[in-house]
C-alpha cells in the first residue's frame, strides 16, 4: 500500500526551506506512442485516461501501472492551490529527476524544458499561477532504445538481458513547490579547507541584492561555531569561515565513516529594515580527500577503501528507493557487513541517499549513467549532465570520487582512438575546473587515460591465482593481467597513482535462479571460504589501498549480491565484517 504522499521527506536536505509543499502522489497520466500530444496540445484542456503514483516510474509496481511495454512519450497532470502563507511570495516549480528530456506547462503555458535524466530541475512559475485551482502538465520523452543518451543500467531492448535492468521512464524523483520572497538564496556552496580549519563559502543570490545583508551561522551540535555578516554588493557572496573553537576537544570536528561530524550552517538574507527575507538551512564536514604517492588518504591520514557496488534498484520501484527507511536500511547493511563506503554504480543517487551516508558515515564514489555509443550527441549529452551532477552534489562530504567512465561504456574504442581518449580527458579536467577537492577515475575498471585512482576489475575466484596474477605491479600496468583488458590506452601509463580493485566477487549460490561471476557456490561454508579467501588475497600485493566487492543486492537476474533483492541476507553480516576487518593497511 502506497502512502497517499510517497517519500514525503524534504528532497533536497543540503538547502532547505520551511515553506514547501510536496507535490508527489496520484498524478493524471497518458501514454503518447504516436507522439502527438503536443500537436494536439495535450498541455491545454486534455483528459488523461490513466492514474500514476509520482515520483515513481510506469514501469514499477509502485507507480500503479507496472508495464515494461515500449513508451518514449509520457504525459503527466495534476492540479493544485497555492497555500496560504505562499502568497505575495514568488513560488518554484522543483523537480528531482525527470528521465529523460521533459517539458513543463503550467495552467496551459510552457515555463520551460529540461534535458538529463539523472540531474534536478526548477522554474519559476509566479507569473503563470491563477486564483483558485492551478494545472501542471509535463511531458516526458525517453527513447527506450537511443544508446547515446546516459542511461546507465537500463535495458535497451525489450527484455533484460545480461547485466541490464528494466528501463525508468518520465519522473522518478519527488516533485515539489516552495514558496521565495523576490531575492532569494538559489544556491550555496561549501568548501572545507582542513588544513587550516576553514570554510570557504559561496552564495548565489537570485532577484536585486540592494539594501541586503547575508547572514552565516555555524553551529555545531548546537555550539555556535561563527557568525559572519556580510553586506551584498553582486549576485555572488563569497567569504572564509574559520570554525576552529577552543569549546571543542579537538578544536575542529573531523567527517569520517567512523566519526561522521557534521557541522550546520545557517543562512538568513536580511533586508535593509532589518526583516530576514529569506533562511536556508544546510550542513557540512571537514574532510579532506588527496593521495601521497600510492596511497589514498582521508584527512591527510592513509586510509584503506573497503567498498561495495551498490546499484540501487529496488524490486518494487526500480531506481526509486520506496521510502526513507529504505535507503537508511540499505546504508545499515553496507556498513554492518564491514563496508566504509559504497560504489554508487550507474546512477546518480537520490539526494537523500546521499545525506544519510553524511549522516552515518559512508563514502561515496559518485557515478553517472554510462551511454553506449560515441558520437557528438553523446559527447554534450554526457558533458552537460556531468556538469550538472558536480554542481548538484558538491556539498555532500561523503562523496570522495567521481567515475566519470565505466569499463569502456560508449567509449568502446578508447585502447586506440584519440577521440574518445580526448573525451575522457575533457571530462577529467572539466570535472577538476569544478571541483578540485576530489579525486576522479577516467574510466573505472581498465583502459585509463589520466586519472588519479588506478582501478582494476577482475572476477578471478581463486585467491592464490588473484595473488600470483597481481604479485608484479610493472607488469600489471604495462598489460592485460586478466587478459581482457589492457589497464591503460595506448599512450597513457603508470604513474605512481594508488591502485584499487573496484571489482571482485560477485558470487552466486547454486539454488539463485539468476547469475553471478564464476561457478556458483553450493552453501553458506563454501560461500565464506571462496569470499575469504579472495578477499584476503587483494592484501598480498602489498599495493592495493582497497576493494569494491560486487555487490550489496540481488538485482532482478543479476543474484550475486550478499543482500536478496527484496533486503535478506543471505549471509549474516557478522561473517562478512568478521572477513572485511582482516584486511586493511598493517
Amino acid at each position: 500500500m502506497v502512502q497517499s504522499i510517497p517519500r514525503p521527506e524534504y528532497p533536497r536536505p543540503n538547502l532547505k526551506r520551511d515553506l514547501w509543499m510536496n507535490l508527489n502522489g496520484e498524478w493524471d497520466f497518458e501514454f503518447d506512442d504516436e507522439n502527438v500530444g503536443e500537436i494536439e496540445k495535450w498541455y491545454k484542456d486534455k483528459a488523461f485516461s490513466r492514474k500514476i503514483v509520482v515520483p515513481f516510474c510506469f514501469q514499477s509496481k509502485l507507480s500503479g501501472i507496472h508495464t515494461n511495454d515500449f513508451h518514449d512519450y509520457v504525459w503527466y497532470k495534476r492540479s493544485f492551490s497555492i497555500p496560504e502563507e505562499f502568497r505575495n511570495k514568488r513560488v518554484l516549480l522543483n523537480f528531482g529527476a525527470v528521465d529523460y528530456y521533459a517539458k513543463v506547462w503550467v495552467n496551459g503555458e510552457m515555463v520551460g524544458d529540461h534535458i538529463g535524466g539523472s540531474t534536478p530541475f526548477s522554474f519559476d512559475i509566479t507569473s503563470f499561477l491563477c486564483e483558485g485551482s492551478n494545472t501542471i502538465v509535463v511531458r516526458a520523452e525517453d527513447s527506450s532504445t537511443e544508446c547515446r543518451q546516459p542511461r546507465g543500467k537500463q535495458s535497451w531492448m525489450k527484455e533484460n538481458f545480461g547485466c541490464w535492468y528494466e528501463r525508468t521512464t518520465g519522473i522518478w524523483q519527488t516533485v515539489w513547490l516552495e514558496a521565495v520572497s523576490q531575492s532569494y538564496i538559489e544556491k550555496v556552496r561549501l568548501t572545507p579547507d582542513l588544513d587550516n580549519d576553514e570554510l570557504a563559502v559561496e552564495a548565489e543570490i537570485k532577484g536585486s541584492v540592494e539594501g541586503l545583508r547575508l547572514n552565516t551561522r555555524i553551529s555545531f551540535k548546537g555550539l555556535e561555531v561563527d557568525l559572519t555578516e556580510k553586506t551584498i554588493s553582486r549576485s555572488r557572496v563569497s567569504f572564509v569561515s574559520n570554525v576552529r573553537s577552543d569549546s571543542m576537544e579537538w578544536k575542529v570536528a573531523r567527517w569520517t565513516p567512523e566519526h561522521p561530524n557534521l557541522y550546520d550552517i545557517e543562512f538568513s538574507l536580511i533586508d535593509d529594515e532589518g526583516n530576514c527575507i529569506d533562511r536556508v538551512e544546510s550542513y557540512f564536514g571537514m574532510r579532506k580527500v588527496s593521495c601521497k604517492g600510492n596511497k589514498f588518504l582521508l584527512n591527510n591520514v592513509p586510509y584503506y577503501q573497503k567498498l561495495i557496488l551498490d546499484q540501487g534498484y529496488f524490486p518494487d520501484s526500480l531506481l526509486t528507493p520506496p521510502s526513507e527507511e529504505a535507503i537508511k536500511e540499505d546504508i545499515r547493511y553496507t556498513k554492518e557487513f564491514g563496508y566504509n563506503g559504497a560504489r554508487k554504480h550507474q546512477k546518480v543517487e537520490d539526494p537523500i541517499y546521499l545525506y544519510w551516508c553524511d549522516k552515518m558515515g559512508l563514502l561515496v564514489w559518485g557515478e553517472m549513467a554510462s551511454p553506449y555509443e560515441y558520437d557528438e550527441t553523446m559527447v554534450k549529452a554526457n558533458m552537460t549532465e556531468w556538469m550538472e551532477v558536480v554542481e548538484r552534489d558538491y556539498n555532500h562530504p561523503c562523496i570522495i570520487a567521481w567515475t566519470l567512465m565505466n569499463e569502456s561504456w560508449g567509449i568502446p574504442d578508447i585502447l586506440t582512438d584519440y577521440r574518445q581518449q580526448q573525451h575522457t580527458l575533457a571530462l577529467y579536467h572539466m570535472v577538476k575546473s569544478l571541483d578540485s577537492t576530489r579525486l576522479v577515475i577516467s574510466n573505472d575498471g581498465w583502459e585509463h587515460t589520466m586519472s588519479d585512482i588506478t582501478t582494476i576489475h577482475d572476477y578471478v575466484e581463486d585467491g592464490e591465482v588473484f595473488a600470483e596474477r597481481y604479485k608484479d605491479i610493472n607488469e600489471v600496468m604495462n598489460g592485460a593481467p586478466n587478459k581482457h583488458k589492457h589497464i591503460f590506452a595506448n599512450g597513457y601509463g603508470y604513474e605512481g597513482q594508488p591502485v584499487l580493485l573496484s571489482e571482485y566477487g560477485g558470487i552466486a549460490f547454486e539454488k539463485d535462479e539468476g547469475w553471478g561471476y564464476g561457478n556458483k557456490v553450493k552453501d553458506e561454508e563454501s560461500f565464506l571460504e571462496r569470499f575469504e579467501k579472495i578477499t584476503r588475497a587483494i592484501a598480498r600485493p602489498g599495493y592495493f589501498v582497497g576493494y569494491c566487492y560486487t555487490q550489496l543486492t540481488d538485482v532482478q537476474q543479476e543474484e550475486n549480491g550478499l543482500l536478496t533483492f527484496d533486503r535478506k541476507p543471505k549471509i549474516a553480516p557478522e561473517k562478512i565484517k568478521r572477513i572485511n576487518d582482516m584486511v586493511g593497511f598493517k
